[in-house]
């Protein structure tokens, strides 16, 4: 299968599966057993065992939406730096998503792309690392395009369709998708972090507004305002008590 684009690399090998428990792990068992070629992608129809961040699920339908991994080689990054990927990959599917949702686009703290408080996409990056650089970089990216129903219990998803009512050609769609990953990927390599970094705040959902929270730990309930991300990729919320950095599941957006 060839997704048809301009891409230097991205895409240009492209192993299309049927179904697949999940495609990253797909290349992560691919990795294990020969060395492809950087900006491989593998893409399934459909995804039974599909991930999120920590163990969360991925709902997605059959044939209805961009279920992909890309296989990457970030060695110029070092691992203080990781976080540093994951801003270039949210920002590439926001891009993507900007090109057909013109208003209310935004990513959500670490990597979900929402539409107002709905989610659209979301990204699953798993690193191989040695000493201080990167071995390996499987980029899961998840886009709900086509789908109209939802049945799991992942609060307010939605898709490309239901936004613009409209069907999208998912092949065309991954090429597309290539080219913007391809763009953010290449702005990162070539050393410019401080726009990756800049666009990524800019674009962030409820930066600089007055929101609630809820800490994990002890389910406390505060108000705050988002004003940055640490270099380990820690949300920096400013509130009563002064400023907190948070990781991964250790607050809720309510």
């Amino acid at each position: 299968m060839s997704t048809n684009n301009n891409t230097l690399f991205i895409g240009k090998v492209l192993l299309h599966i049927e179904e697949v428990d999940s495609t990253n792990s797909y290349a992560i068992n691919l990795l294990s057993k020969n060395n492809p070629s950087e900006g491989t992608v593998i893409s399934a129809w459909n995804q039974t065992q599909g991930r999120g961040q920590i163990g969360s699920n991925w709902e997605s339908e059959a044939g209805k939406n961009i279920t992909v991994s890309v296989i990457l080689y970030p060695v110029f990054l070092s691992i203080k730096h990781q976080f540093l990927l994951n801003q270039a990959i949210s920002l590439s599917v926001f891009d993507f998503i900007s090109r057909f949702i013109k208003t209310d686009v935004k990513i959500k703290w670490p990597n979900d792309i929402v539409i107002g408080n709905k989610k659209i996409a979301g990204t699953l990056i798993q690193n191989t690392l040695s000493s201080n650089i990167f071995q390996a970089s499987i980029v899961g990216v998840g886009v709900n395009v086509n789908q109209r129903h939802f049945t799991s219990d992942v609060p307010n998803p939605t898709s490309i369709f239901l936004e613009i009512q409209a069907e999208k050609d998912i092949n065309k769609l991954i090429a597309m998708l290539c080219g913007d990953i391809e763009k953010r990927y290449l702005q990162l390599r070539s050393e410019n972090p401080s726009i990756v970094r800049k666009e990524y705040l800019c674009n962030l959902f409820q930066f600089q507004e007055d929101a609630i929270y809820q800490r994990m730990d002890n389910e406390e309930i505060f108000s705050g305002k988002i004003v940055g991300i640490d270099e380990s990729g820690r949300l920096l919320i400013d509130h009563q008590k002064g400023q907190s950095a948070f990781s991964l599941k250790e607050v809720k957006f309510l």
